[in-house]
């Protein structure tokens, strides 16, 4: 068997998305379905016979490059944010973006492609967990015959599998946003997306959301929206 150390992967599309920033992205795909991304092909792909029956499934694989993210150096164990950022498991063990190759693996909805625009064939698609702009390897269809193993074990994750916490924003704040994006923030913000390890109450995080800066805290287990405002 060859021994290839260095392997080129080729670029096929970009992602795009509110997702402006890495703090406040979903961990997981498919924690915020509402959110939709749209997938933009490179030139070279912007072929329609690459998506040729596409249309027939309703969920797609992306893999893609942590690429906000990359770095020289990996750690064989890391420190999951729901575990409190406190206990070290195996980098294998964790979505850890910081591996030994920044290959993200997402599932997301398809909810349309765009066939005609001025950019060749587009993908619609929700509940993706990548950030704006992200490059994206390769795109397979999800199946639900084979891929989908309801006696599977979740490990240490199955735990917070209904992580969530309550959500409170003043009616004022949230009509700043637009009525299509509303619910979309709040799933967000209930997905608690500060650091495991930083618990402080009185501290006020934020983070940007398509155009907004939102600036909250987290009370007694409760997400406090203070300030909504254009960036």
């Amino acid at each position: 068997m060859a021994n290839n150390a260095d392997v080129t992967l080729h670029i096929i599309a970009h992602i795009h998305n509110d997702y402006t920033d890495k703090f406040g992205i979903p961990r997981q795909s498919g924690l915020v379905p509402e959110a939709q991304s749209t997938i933009v092909f490179m030139p070279a792909f912007r072929n329609p016979d690459v998506l040729r029956g596409l249309e027939e499934f309703s969920h797609l694989w992306l893999l893609w490059e942590f690429s906000e993210n990359l770095r020289a150096n990996w750690s064989a164990t890391v420190r999951p944010p729901r575990l409190g950022g406190n206990v070290q498991k195996g980098v294998f063990a964790t979505r850890s973006p910081f591996r030994p190759n920044p290959i993200g693996l997402s599932v997301v909805r398809l909810e349309k492609i765009l066939w005609e625009t001025t950019q060749g064939p587009m993908l619609l698609v929700g509940g993706s967990d990548l950030m704006n702009g992200t490059p994206i390897f390769d795109i397979k269809p999800y199946l639900p015959h084979i891929e989908a193993i309801p006696d599977a074990k979740g490990g240490f994750a199955t735990a917070f599998k209904d992580y969530a916490l309550e959500v409170e924003c003043a009616p004022q704040l949230l009509l700043q946003v637009p009525p299509e994006k509303q619910a979309v923030l709040l799933k967000i913000l209930s997905q608690d997306p500060r650091p495991g390890y930083k618990q402080d109450e009185e501290r006020l995080y934020g983070l940007s959301f398509a155009e907004f800066n939102v600036r909250f805290q987290v009370k007694n287990n409760k997400v406090i929206v203070r300030e909504i405002a254009p960036r």
